[in-house]
Protein backbone atom coordinates (compact mmCIF):
# COMPACT_ATOMS: atom_id res chain seq x y z
CA UNK A 1 0.00 0.00 0.00
CA UNK A 2 1.22 2.98 -1.31
CA UNK A 3 2.83 5.36 2.38
CA UNK A 4 1.66 8.89 3.20
CA UNK A 5 4.62 10.55 1.73
CA UNK A 6 4.45 9.10 -1.84
CA UNK A 7 0.70 9.93 -1.94
CA UNK A 8 1.70 13.37 -1.00
CA UNK A 9 4.25 13.32 -3.74
CA UNK A 10 2.17 11.82 -6.23
CA UNK A 11 -0.30 15.04 -5.64
CA UNK A 12 2.40 17.57 -5.93
CA UNK A 13 4.11 16.29 -9.29
CA UNK A 14 0.23 16.40 -10.79
CA UNK A 15 0.01 19.41 -9.43
CA UNK A 16 2.96 20.34 -11.23
CA UNK A 17 2.04 18.39 -14.44
CA UNK A 18 -1.41 20.19 -14.70
CA UNK A 19 0.64 23.62 -14.35
CA UNK A 20 3.11 22.88 -17.10
CA UNK A 21 0.35 21.51 -19.09
CA UNK A 22 -1.56 24.58 -19.27
CA UNK A 23 1.81 26.70 -20.58
CA UNK A 24 2.40 23.84 -23.00
CA UNK A 25 -0.86 24.25 -25.00
CA UNK A 26 0.12 28.00 -25.55
CA UNK A 27 4.12 27.24 -25.75
CA UNK A 28 4.77 23.20 -27.03
CA UNK A 29 7.57 21.81 -24.75
CA UNK A 30 9.79 19.20 -24.52
CA UNK A 31 12.09 18.05 -21.57
CA UNK A 32 14.76 16.36 -22.85
CA UNK A 33 16.96 14.46 -20.02
CA UNK A 34 20.16 13.48 -20.77
CA UNK A 35 22.11 11.28 -18.56
CA UNK A 36 24.94 8.64 -18.39
CA UNK A 37 27.20 7.20 -16.22
CA UNK A 38 30.26 9.02 -15.24
CA UNK A 39 32.17 9.17 -18.13
CA UNK A 40 29.61 8.78 -21.19
CA UNK A 41 30.03 11.85 -22.76
CA UNK A 42 26.61 13.58 -21.76
CA UNK A 43 28.41 17.24 -21.69
CA UNK A 44 29.58 16.32 -25.00
CA UNK A 45 26.48 15.59 -26.69
CA UNK A 46 24.36 18.54 -25.52
CA UNK A 47 26.74 20.56 -26.91
CA UNK A 48 27.45 19.34 -29.95
CA UNK A 49 23.21 18.90 -30.29
CA UNK A 50 22.55 22.69 -29.56
CA UNK A 51 25.72 23.29 -31.82
CA UNK A 52 24.44 21.82 -34.69
CA UNK A 53 20.80 22.80 -33.78
CA UNK A 54 22.09 26.51 -34.02
CA UNK A 55 24.16 26.24 -36.90
CA UNK A 56 22.16 24.25 -39.19
CA UNK A 57 24.99 21.34 -39.32
CA UNK A 58 24.90 17.85 -41.16
CA UNK A 59 22.32 15.98 -40.18
CA UNK A 60 20.70 14.01 -43.11
CA UNK A 61 18.73 11.88 -41.21
CA UNK A 62 17.34 14.81 -39.06
CA UNK A 63 14.48 15.13 -41.63
CA UNK A 64 12.83 18.85 -40.25
CA UNK A 65 16.71 20.25 -40.83
CA UNK A 66 17.38 18.73 -44.24
CA UNK A 67 13.45 19.24 -45.68
CA UNK A 68 14.36 22.86 -45.00
CA UNK A 69 11.30 23.48 -42.34
CA UNK A 70 13.60 24.53 -39.49
CA UNK A 71 13.75 28.48 -40.14
CA UNK A 72 15.83 29.14 -37.07
CA UNK A 73 17.01 27.71 -33.65
CA UNK A 74 17.67 30.39 -31.05
CA UNK A 75 18.86 29.83 -27.33
CA UNK A 76 16.44 31.65 -24.58
CA UNK A 77 16.74 31.70 -20.78
CA UNK A 78 15.77 28.66 -18.95
CA UNK A 79 12.95 28.43 -17.09
CA UNK A 80 13.90 27.27 -13.58
CA UNK A 81 15.85 29.96 -12.37
CA UNK A 82 17.44 28.09 -9.40
CA UNK A 83 19.07 25.27 -11.55
CA UNK A 84 22.63 25.92 -13.03
CA UNK A 85 22.20 26.72 -16.84
CA UNK A 86 24.34 24.65 -19.03
CA UNK A 87 27.93 26.24 -20.14
CA UNK A 88 27.18 26.02 -23.76
CA UNK A 89 29.79 28.51 -25.06
CA UNK A 90 32.44 27.29 -22.06
CA UNK A 91 32.34 24.13 -23.97
CA UNK A 92 32.02 24.59 -27.00
CA UNK A 93 35.54 26.34 -26.87
CA UNK A 94 36.92 23.93 -25.21
CA UNK A 95 35.98 21.23 -28.00
CA UNK A 96 36.64 23.52 -30.65
CA UNK A 97 39.52 26.07 -29.22
CA UNK A 98 41.47 24.17 -26.49
CA UNK A 99 40.62 20.73 -28.14
CA UNK A 100 40.15 19.39 -24.92
CA UNK A 101 37.15 17.64 -23.68
CA UNK A 102 34.58 19.43 -21.19
CA UNK A 103 34.73 18.71 -17.55
CA UNK A 104 31.91 15.83 -16.39
CA UNK A 105 28.56 16.63 -15.19
CA UNK A 106 28.56 16.86 -11.51
CA UNK A 107 25.56 18.35 -10.76
CA UNK A 108 21.90 19.42 -12.89
CA UNK A 109 21.59 21.66 -15.10
CA UNK A 110 19.54 22.65 -18.02
CA UNK A 111 19.34 24.57 -21.29
CA UNK A 112 16.62 25.98 -23.62
CA UNK A 113 16.48 25.92 -26.91
CA UNK A 114 13.78 27.15 -29.24
CA UNK A 115 13.00 25.92 -33.14
CA UNK A 116 11.08 27.84 -35.45
CA UNK A 117 10.05 25.40 -38.14
CA UNK A 118 7.13 24.44 -40.43
CA UNK A 119 4.98 21.98 -39.61
CA UNK A 120 4.92 19.20 -42.62
CA UNK A 121 1.06 18.31 -42.03
CA UNK A 122 -0.53 22.04 -42.22
CA UNK A 123 1.95 24.48 -44.15
CA UNK A 124 2.07 26.72 -40.94
CA UNK A 125 4.74 28.14 -39.33
CA UNK A 126 5.22 26.43 -35.23
CA UNK A 127 7.83 26.67 -32.17
CA UNK A 128 9.10 24.17 -30.27
CA UNK A 129 10.40 24.74 -27.18
CA UNK A 130 13.65 22.26 -26.63
CA UNK A 131 14.42 22.01 -22.35
CA UNK A 132 17.28 19.98 -21.93
CA UNK A 133 18.35 18.48 -18.60
CA UNK A 134 21.76 17.45 -17.92
CA UNK A 135 21.94 15.17 -15.17
CA UNK A 136 24.56 12.74 -13.54
CA UNK A 137 22.73 8.88 -14.51
CA UNK A 138 24.76 8.01 -10.98
CA UNK A 139 21.95 9.99 -9.42
CA UNK A 140 19.37 7.43 -11.37
CA UNK A 141 20.67 4.72 -9.43
CA UNK A 142 19.38 6.13 -5.96
CA UNK A 143 15.76 6.20 -6.65
CA UNK A 144 15.45 2.92 -6.02
CA UNK A 145 16.31 3.75 -2.39
CA UNK A 146 13.16 5.37 -1.97
CA UNK A 147 11.63 2.73 -1.65
CA UNK A 148 14.41 0.72 0.62
CA UNK A 149 14.68 0.48 3.88
CA UNK A 150 17.94 1.12 5.42
CA UNK A 151 18.43 -2.64 6.89
CA UNK A 152 17.98 -3.97 3.33
CA UNK A 153 19.84 -1.58 1.72
CA UNK A 154 22.86 -2.39 3.72
CA UNK A 155 22.34 -5.97 3.28
CA UNK A 156 22.31 -5.34 -0.49
CA UNK A 157 25.29 -3.07 -0.63
CA UNK A 158 27.24 -5.99 1.88
CA UNK A 159 26.67 -8.54 -0.27
CA UNK A 160 27.47 -6.73 -3.83
CA UNK A 161 30.63 -5.67 -1.88
CA UNK A 162 31.95 -9.40 -1.54
CA UNK A 163 31.53 -10.40 -5.00
CA UNK A 164 33.97 -10.23 -7.95
CA UNK A 165 36.96 -7.39 -7.79
CA UNK A 166 34.74 -5.56 -5.26
CA UNK A 167 35.95 -7.96 -2.85
CA UNK A 168 39.51 -7.07 -3.04
CA UNK A 169 38.33 -3.10 -3.39
CA UNK A 170 36.93 -3.22 -0.40
CA UNK A 171 38.80 -5.22 2.10
CA UNK A 172 39.79 -1.91 4.23
CA UNK A 173 36.11 -1.20 4.98
CA UNK A 174 35.25 -4.38 5.23
CA UNK A 175 38.29 -4.77 8.22
CA UNK A 176 37.16 -1.55 9.94
CA UNK A 177 33.28 -2.69 9.69
CA UNK A 178 34.26 -6.22 11.20
CA UNK A 179 34.98 -4.02 14.53
CA UNK A 180 31.97 -1.92 14.60
CA UNK A 181 29.16 -3.06 16.83
CA UNK A 182 25.90 -1.22 15.41
CA UNK A 183 24.24 -1.81 18.70
CA UNK A 184 27.19 0.34 20.62
CA UNK A 185 26.41 4.13 21.49
CA UNK A 186 26.14 6.58 18.38
CA UNK A 187 29.85 7.97 17.61
CA UNK A 188 30.36 10.52 15.34
CA UNK A 189 33.59 9.66 14.90
CA UNK A 190 32.77 5.90 13.93
CA UNK A 191 30.35 7.08 11.72
CA UNK A 192 32.72 8.92 9.52
CA UNK A 193 35.44 6.86 9.31
CA UNK A 194 32.87 4.06 7.72
CA UNK A 195 31.40 6.78 5.62
CA UNK A 196 35.10 7.77 4.36
CA UNK A 197 36.04 3.95 4.09
CA UNK A 198 33.14 3.05 1.89
CA UNK A 199 33.37 6.22 -0.51
CA UNK A 200 36.87 5.16 -0.44
CA UNK A 201 35.25 1.74 -1.74
CA UNK A 202 32.94 3.00 -4.39
CA UNK A 203 35.73 5.65 -5.71
CA UNK A 204 38.43 2.76 -6.51
CA UNK A 205 35.18 0.56 -7.88
CA UNK A 206 34.51 3.46 -10.63
CA UNK A 207 38.47 3.52 -11.39
CA UNK A 208 39.31 2.51 -15.12
CA UNK A 209 40.44 -0.27 -14.65
CA UNK A 210 37.73 -1.74 -13.05
CA UNK A 211 34.94 0.28 -14.05
CA UNK A 212 32.29 -0.39 -11.82
CA UNK A 213 29.05 0.99 -12.33
CA UNK A 214 26.63 0.29 -9.85
CA UNK A 215 28.01 2.51 -6.90
CA UNK A 216 24.67 4.28 -4.90
CA UNK A 217 24.19 6.70 -3.56
CA UNK A 218 25.29 8.63 -6.18
CA UNK A 219 26.57 11.70 -4.38
CA UNK A 220 29.20 9.90 -2.05
CA UNK A 221 31.45 10.39 -5.28
CA UNK A 222 29.51 13.83 -6.53
CA UNK A 223 28.64 15.66 -2.71
CA UNK A 224 29.03 18.92 -4.14
CA UNK A 225 27.30 21.50 -1.20
CA UNK A 226 26.52 18.84 0.95
CA UNK A 227 30.14 17.58 0.90
CA UNK A 228 30.36 16.94 5.22
CA UNK A 229 26.93 17.02 5.90
CA UNK A 230 25.36 14.00 8.00
CA UNK A 231 23.48 13.03 4.89
CA UNK A 232 26.52 11.88 3.46
CA UNK A 233 28.00 10.80 6.66
CA UNK A 234 26.56 7.02 7.15
CA UNK A 235 27.66 3.86 5.50
CA UNK A 236 25.86 -0.44 5.42
CA UNK A 237 26.65 -1.89 8.82
CA UNK A 238 26.11 -5.41 9.29
CA UNK A 239 22.72 -6.70 10.47
CA UNK A 240 22.94 -8.88 13.32
CA UNK A 241 19.85 -9.88 15.45
CA UNK A 242 16.78 -7.44 16.15
CA UNK A 243 17.28 -3.93 14.83
CA UNK A 244 19.51 -1.81 17.24
CA UNK A 245 18.00 0.23 19.98
CA UNK A 246 17.53 3.91 19.89
CA UNK A 247 20.53 5.87 20.34
CA UNK A 248 22.80 3.44 18.74
CA UNK A 249 25.47 3.61 15.63
CA UNK A 250 22.72 1.80 13.82
CA UNK A 251 19.75 4.07 14.57
CA UNK A 252 22.01 6.97 13.90
CA UNK A 253 23.59 5.48 10.69
CA UNK A 254 19.58 4.73 9.87
CA UNK A 255 18.35 8.05 10.78
CA UNK A 256 21.26 9.79 8.37
CA UNK A 257 20.50 7.06 5.37
CA UNK A 258 16.57 8.35 5.98
CA UNK A 259 17.28 12.24 5.98
CA UNK A 260 19.54 11.31 2.47
CA UNK A 261 16.68 10.60 0.90
CA UNK A 262 14.68 13.95 2.44
CA UNK A 263 17.45 15.65 1.04
CA UNK A 264 18.97 14.50 -2.17
CA UNK A 265 17.07 11.94 -3.56
CA UNK A 266 13.16 12.98 -3.24
CA UNK A 267 13.80 16.70 -4.32
CA UNK A 268 15.97 15.64 -7.05
CA UNK A 269 12.90 12.97 -8.60
CA UNK A 270 10.34 15.87 -7.43
CA UNK A 271 11.88 18.59 -9.78
CA UNK A 272 13.68 17.15 -12.51
CA UNK A 273 13.03 13.43 -12.89
CA UNK A 274 9.24 13.00 -12.58
CA UNK A 275 8.71 15.88 -15.25
CA UNK A 276 10.62 14.34 -18.44
CA UNK A 277 9.32 13.70 -21.56
CA UNK A 278 11.93 11.96 -23.49
CA UNK A 279 14.76 10.79 -22.51
CA UNK A 280 18.81 9.58 -23.80
CA UNK A 281 21.16 7.35 -21.75
CA UNK A 282 24.10 7.72 -22.72
CA UNK A 283 26.51 4.47 -22.46
CA UNK A 284 30.42 4.01 -22.23
CA UNK A 285 30.64 0.14 -23.08
CA UNK A 286 34.30 0.51 -24.34
CA UNK A 287 35.46 1.31 -20.68
CA UNK A 288 33.45 -1.73 -19.62
CA UNK A 289 35.45 -3.64 -22.54
CA UNK A 290 38.87 -2.11 -20.87
CA UNK A 291 38.18 -4.03 -17.36
CA UNK A 292 36.70 -7.03 -18.60
CA UNK A 293 33.34 -9.16 -17.67
CA UNK A 294 32.78 -8.03 -14.34
CA UNK A 295 32.87 -4.61 -15.55
CA UNK A 296 30.45 -5.91 -18.20
CA UNK A 297 28.49 -7.45 -16.06
CA UNK A 298 28.03 -4.78 -13.29
CA UNK A 299 27.04 -2.22 -16.79
CA UNK A 300 24.44 -4.58 -17.42
CA UNK A 301 23.07 -4.17 -13.61
CA UNK A 302 23.18 -0.86 -13.40
CA UNK A 303 21.64 -0.33 -17.01
CA UNK A 304 18.36 -2.64 -15.75
CA UNK A 305 18.43 -0.59 -12.63
CA UNK A 306 18.49 2.71 -14.73
CA UNK A 307 16.04 2.09 -17.05
CA UNK A 308 13.50 0.66 -14.09
CA UNK A 309 13.58 3.88 -12.56
CA UNK A 310 11.91 5.40 -15.40
CA UNK A 311 8.28 6.18 -15.60
CA UNK A 312 7.14 4.97 -18.98
CA UNK A 313 4.23 4.63 -21.12
CA UNK A 314 2.33 6.19 -24.00
CA UNK A 315 1.87 10.00 -23.58
CA UNK A 316 -1.83 10.53 -23.26
CA UNK A 317 -3.85 13.39 -22.31
CA UNK A 318 -4.44 12.15 -18.60
CA UNK A 319 -0.70 10.85 -18.03
CA UNK A 320 0.21 14.66 -19.40
CA UNK A 321 -2.35 16.07 -17.03
CA UNK A 322 -1.70 13.80 -13.71
CA UNK A 323 0.96 11.44 -14.05
CA UNK A 324 4.01 12.29 -16.46
CA UNK A 325 5.52 9.69 -18.78
CA UNK A 326 8.43 9.26 -20.12
CA UNK A 327 7.76 7.83 -23.74
CA UNK A 328 10.46 7.57 -25.76
CA UNK A 329 14.10 6.89 -24.76
CA UNK A 330 17.56 5.88 -26.48
CA UNK A 331 20.33 3.93 -25.50
CA UNK A 332 23.20 5.48 -27.57
CA UNK A 333 26.70 3.34 -26.98
CA UNK A 334 29.15 6.73 -27.09
CA UNK A 335 32.37 6.72 -28.56
CA UNK A 336 31.95 4.83 -31.85
CA UNK A 337 34.70 6.45 -33.12
CA UNK A 338 36.83 4.39 -31.90
CA UNK A 339 35.98 1.11 -33.53
CA UNK A 340 35.50 0.93 -37.50
CA UNK A 341 32.09 1.89 -38.93
CA UNK A 342 32.31 -2.23 -39.59
CA UNK A 343 31.41 -2.87 -36.03
CA UNK A 344 28.68 -0.35 -34.99
CA UNK A 345 26.18 -2.49 -35.92
CA UNK A 346 27.52 -4.86 -33.65
CA UNK A 347 28.42 -2.29 -30.63
CA UNK A 348 24.47 -1.58 -31.00
CA UNK A 349 23.54 -5.17 -30.68
CA UNK A 350 25.46 -5.65 -27.66
CA UNK A 351 23.68 -3.02 -25.84
CA UNK A 352 20.66 -3.97 -27.44
CA UNK A 353 21.63 -7.33 -25.39
CA UNK A 354 22.26 -6.09 -22.09
CA UNK A 355 19.16 -3.84 -22.22
CA UNK A 356 16.99 -6.63 -23.73
CA UNK A 357 14.89 -6.98 -20.76
CA UNK A 358 13.86 -3.80 -19.20
CA UNK A 359 13.32 -2.71 -22.80
CA UNK A 360 10.72 -4.98 -23.54
CA UNK A 361 9.19 -3.78 -19.92
CA UNK A 362 9.55 0.10 -21.24
CA UNK A 363 8.14 -1.21 -24.48
CA UNK A 364 5.34 -3.20 -22.81
CA UNK A 365 4.40 -0.13 -21.11
CA UNK A 366 4.14 1.92 -24.31
CA UNK A 367 6.76 3.90 -24.71
CA UNK A 368 9.30 3.52 -27.58
CA UNK A 369 12.92 2.45 -27.16
CA UNK A 370 15.93 2.50 -29.24
CA UNK A 371 19.46 1.67 -29.35
CA UNK A 372 22.52 3.27 -31.56
CA UNK A 373 25.78 3.53 -31.75
CA UNK A 374 26.98 7.17 -31.71
CA UNK A 375 30.15 9.96 -31.32
CA UNK A 376 28.32 13.22 -31.11
CA UNK A 377 32.01 14.74 -31.78
CA UNK A 378 34.00 12.59 -34.07
CA UNK A 379 37.63 12.53 -33.24
CA UNK A 380 38.93 10.26 -35.50
CA UNK A 381 38.10 9.41 -39.23
CA UNK A 382 39.14 6.22 -41.16
CA UNK A 383 41.84 5.07 -43.43
CA UNK A 384 43.10 2.00 -44.59
CA UNK A 385 46.66 1.35 -43.92
CA UNK A 386 49.55 -1.12 -45.88
CA UNK A 387 50.83 -3.51 -43.05
CA UNK A 388 52.83 -6.10 -44.80
CA UNK A 389 51.20 -7.62 -47.78
CA UNK A 390 47.34 -6.76 -45.83
CA UNK A 391 45.51 -3.60 -46.09
CA UNK A 392 43.47 -2.84 -42.64
CA UNK A 393 41.25 -0.69 -41.54
CA UNK A 394 42.46 1.63 -39.13
CA UNK A 395 41.42 5.02 -37.32
CA UNK A 396 43.36 7.60 -37.20
CA UNK A 397 43.29 10.34 -34.33
CA UNK A 398 45.40 12.66 -32.28
CA UNK A 399 45.53 10.88 -28.88
CA UNK A 400 46.20 12.95 -25.40
CA UNK A 401 49.97 14.03 -24.63
CA UNK A 402 51.64 11.97 -21.79
CA UNK A 403 49.53 7.88 -22.97
CA UNK A 404 51.62 5.65 -23.57
CA UNK A 405 51.80 2.37 -25.70
CA UNK A 406 54.80 0.23 -25.30
CA UNK A 407 58.09 2.67 -26.03
CA UNK A 408 56.18 5.14 -27.53
CA UNK A 409 54.99 8.43 -25.20
CA UNK A 410 52.33 10.84 -27.46
CA UNK A 411 52.77 14.52 -27.70
CA UNK A 412 49.43 15.78 -27.78
CA UNK A 413 50.12 17.10 -31.28
CA UNK A 414 50.73 14.07 -33.73
CA UNK A 415 48.59 11.60 -35.17
CA UNK A 416 48.88 8.34 -34.88
CA UNK A 417 46.83 5.41 -36.93
CA UNK A 418 45.07 2.59 -34.34
CA UNK A 419 43.94 -0.82 -35.72
CA UNK A 420 40.82 -1.86 -33.74
CA UNK A 421 39.63 -5.52 -33.48
CA UNK A 422 36.27 -6.50 -34.41
CA UNK A 423 33.75 -7.24 -32.22
CA UNK A 424 32.40 -10.50 -32.04
CA UNK A 425 29.35 -11.03 -34.22
CA UNK A 426 27.58 -12.26 -31.19
CA UNK A 427 26.86 -10.56 -28.16
CA UNK A 428 26.96 -13.04 -25.79
CA UNK A 429 30.54 -14.01 -26.47
CA UNK A 430 31.84 -10.89 -24.71
CA UNK A 431 29.43 -11.56 -21.91
CA UNK A 432 31.35 -14.73 -21.57
CA UNK A 433 35.16 -14.19 -22.41
CA UNK A 434 37.56 -14.07 -19.88
CA UNK A 435 39.01 -10.95 -21.38
CA UNK A 436 38.99 -8.22 -23.68
CA UNK A 437 42.26 -8.27 -25.34
CA UNK A 438 43.12 -7.26 -29.18
CA UNK A 439 40.03 -4.86 -29.63
CA UNK A 440 42.43 -2.40 -30.42
CA UNK A 441 46.10 -2.50 -31.31
CA UNK A 442 49.07 -1.08 -32.83
CA UNK A 443 51.07 -2.54 -36.02
CA UNK A 444 53.47 -4.09 -33.60
CA UNK A 445 50.46 -6.33 -31.93
CA UNK A 446 50.38 -4.50 -28.45
CA UNK A 447 47.11 -4.78 -26.57
CA UNK A 448 46.28 -1.52 -24.82
CA UNK A 449 43.31 0.01 -23.47
CA UNK A 450 41.76 2.54 -25.80
CA UNK A 451 43.77 5.77 -26.45
CA UNK A 452 41.73 9.20 -25.53
CA UNK A 453 41.59 11.16 -28.65
CA UNK A 454 42.04 15.04 -28.82
CA UNK A 455 39.02 16.31 -30.56
CA UNK A 456 39.35 17.10 -33.92
CA UNK A 457 40.26 20.39 -35.66
CA UNK A 458 37.46 22.72 -35.70
CA UNK A 459 36.99 24.10 -39.53
CA UNK A 460 34.57 26.52 -40.03
CA UNK A 461 31.54 25.58 -41.90
CA UNK A 462 29.08 27.50 -43.95
CA UNK A 463 27.94 29.73 -41.50
CA UNK A 464 31.38 30.83 -40.28
CA UNK A 465 31.30 28.60 -37.35
CA UNK A 466 33.34 26.31 -36.17
CA UNK A 467 32.07 22.34 -37.48
CA UNK A 468 31.85 19.29 -35.04
CA UNK A 469 31.57 15.87 -37.50
CA UNK A 470 30.06 13.36 -35.48
CA UNK A 471 28.44 10.02 -35.81
CA UNK A 472 24.75 9.02 -35.81
CA UNK A 473 23.51 12.44 -34.34
CA UNK A 474 21.44 13.22 -36.58
CA UNK A 475 19.53 9.64 -35.90
CA UNK A 476 19.60 10.44 -32.43
CA UNK A 477 18.06 13.20 -33.22
CA UNK A 478 15.22 12.33 -35.47
CA UNK A 479 13.89 9.75 -32.72
CA UNK A 480 14.37 12.20 -29.60
CA UNK A 481 12.40 15.03 -31.51
CA UNK A 482 11.58 14.24 -34.74
CA UNK A 483 7.86 13.64 -34.18
CA UNK A 484 7.22 17.03 -32.40
CA UNK A 485 8.61 18.73 -35.75
CA UNK A 486 6.27 17.34 -37.72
Amino acid sequence: MPTFAAITEEIRLATAALGEFGAGLINPTVRLGVTGLSGAGKTVFITALVHQLLHGGRLPVFEALTSGRIARARLEPQPDDAVPRFDYEAHLHALTTERRWPESTSRTSELRLVIDYQSARRARNRTLTLDIVDYPGEWLLDLPLLTTRYAQWSADTLRLSRTGPRAMLAAPWHRYLAALDAAAPEDEQSAREAARLFTDYLRACRDDRFAMRLLPPGRFLMPGDLSGSPALTFAPLEVSGDQAPAGSLWAMMERRYEAYKDAVVRPFYREHFARLDRQIVLVDALAAFNAGPDAVKDLEAALAAILASFRTGRATLVSTLFRPRIDRILFAATKADHLHHANHDRLERFLARMTERAVGEAKFSGAEVDVIALAAVRATREATVARGRESLPAIIGTPFEGQTVGRDVFDGGTEVASFPGDLPEDPAALLARDGFKGLTAQANDTDFRFLRFRPPLAEPGTSGAPTLPHIRLDRALQFLIGDRLA
